[in-house]
């Protein structure tokens, strides 16, 4: 099926948080610019909570003084899967196992419960064409297990299946969605979970066309919520597939213990983004990057220079949002201790860097089943990280 937007949208939002500051800046609109792996420019609007720049790999980890980043000490880091290529959806099964997709080979490997270092094949998405960051991206499950859910690139869009899943292999992919754009390589969004509500989430990029995130008539630079037939959800703010408009490309959705949705997005230029999603809000791209105070746009609750985060998979875990850096190079963590429903920059914590260097690039990270801990995935082999051995890899993280 292919899902449109409707032939107009309100002039403001349904439902959005008061703006968090006055002055901003404004979006350099650099179309082909900004990617994985954009350049970072500007200052922050000092009204938004902000990372402060983190050591390099190559440099001395920043000292204790003032303007240092806060940096966790306090994790267990296992190594449960290597020898994986541009790994980047990832589903946990309650059985222990996971489900993970790579990008750039198209398969979808099984890490077995109880001998995850031993990945096998359980299907590959033939449809799919990787080129640049399009691929076999996102996966989700529902809850049942019984269907597996896989979004990827075509010549044409981007789609999403459904497979059958029998606890050993993937049944043929059936086309839930399609007509997402993909008309570039680059900025193809991908990221899917299935809420608490039971809908299924997906997380779509502009693909290099800017004007298309607050474009009436088109899917991307979108988050959307379908029911896991691919139908447009029930009660959704425009009547049809949105949830929420004006994304650069999001490529983290993560639901916290209150059922609050929260998405971690690619700047251009000068600022990454987390945002706390609302029903019907427009998140300003591509007239605004970062915190911009207008009105009529939500600001981020944290921004990022982009150097020390070009941010992917996003996850809640013991009372932080756990958000996974490419360039950056590190795994963020923020608090959310007494984040209201309509949270701004100074109701969450001041993020923490964790990891930073220790594996390169990090492209996924989800909550094990019960709480216990984090997988997280390194995206080394994707053409832009310096490939180590074992790359790429999982692992766990547990305090």
């Amino acid at each position: 099926m292919t899902s449109r937007l409707p032939s107009r949208l309100p002039s403001r939002p349904a439902s959005r948080l008061a703006a968090l500051a006055t002055t901003g800046l404004l979006a350099a609109v650099l179309v082909g610019c900004g990617d994985e792996d954009t350049a970072a420019t500007g200052e922050p609007n000092p009204a938004t909570r902000t990372a402060e720049p983190s050591a390099t790999a190559s440099e001395e980890p920043a000292g204790e003084g003032e303007g240092a980043p806060r940096t966790g000490e306090d994790l267990d880091v296992a190594e449960v899967a290597t020898g994986l290529t541009s790994p980047w959806g990832m589903v946990l099964l309650e059985d222990g196992g996971a489900l993970v997709s790579e990008r750039d080979t198209t398969d979808i490997k099984l890490l077995p419960a109880g001998d995850p270092g031993r990945p096998r094949v359980v299907a590959t998405v033939e449809a799919a064409e990787p080129t640049g960051e399009a691929g076999l991206l996102g996966l989700a499950a529902t809850p049942d297990e019984r269907t597996v859910l896989a979004y990827y690139t075509t010549a044409e869009d981007n789609r999403i299946a459904a497979m059958s899943w029998d606890g050993r292999r993937l049944g043929e992919p059936r086309v839930i969605v399609d007509g997402i754009p993909a008309g570039a390589t680059y900025h193809h969004g991908g990221r899917m979970l299935v809420g608490p509500d039971g809908y299924l989430y997906v997380s779509t990029g502009e693909t290099g066309d800017v004007e298309l995130a607050q474009d009436p008539e088109s899917l991307g630079g979108k988050i959307l919520r379908y029911t896991v037939e691919g139908e447009p959800a029930p009660g959704n703010p425009f009547g049809d597939a949105v949830y929420s408009l004006g994304h650069r490309n999001v490529q983290g959705l993560a639901f916290d213990d209150e059922g609050r949705l929260w998405a971690s997005e690619f700047g251009d230029a000068s600022w990454d983004e987390l945002n706390l999603i609302e029903a019907g809000a427009n998140y300003g791209w591509p007239r605004v990057e970062g915190t911009g105070g207008e009105p009529e746009y939500v600001d981020p609750v944290a921004v990022w220079r982009t150097a020390d985060a070009s941010p992917s998979g996003l996850a809640f875990w013991d009372g932080s949002l756990w958000m996974a850096a490419l360039r950056g190079q590190q795994l963020w963590e923020v608090p959310l201790d007494g984040a209201g429903s309509r949270a701004g920059a100074d109701e969450v914590g001041q993020p923490v860097s964790h990891l930073a260097g220790e594996y390169g690039r990090l492209r996924t990270v989800t909550t094990l089943p019960d709480g216990s801990g984090l997988w997280l995935a390194t995206s080394n082999t994707d053409g832009r990280g310096d490939v180590r051995d074992g790359d790429d890899r999982v692992l766990e993280l547990t305090r």
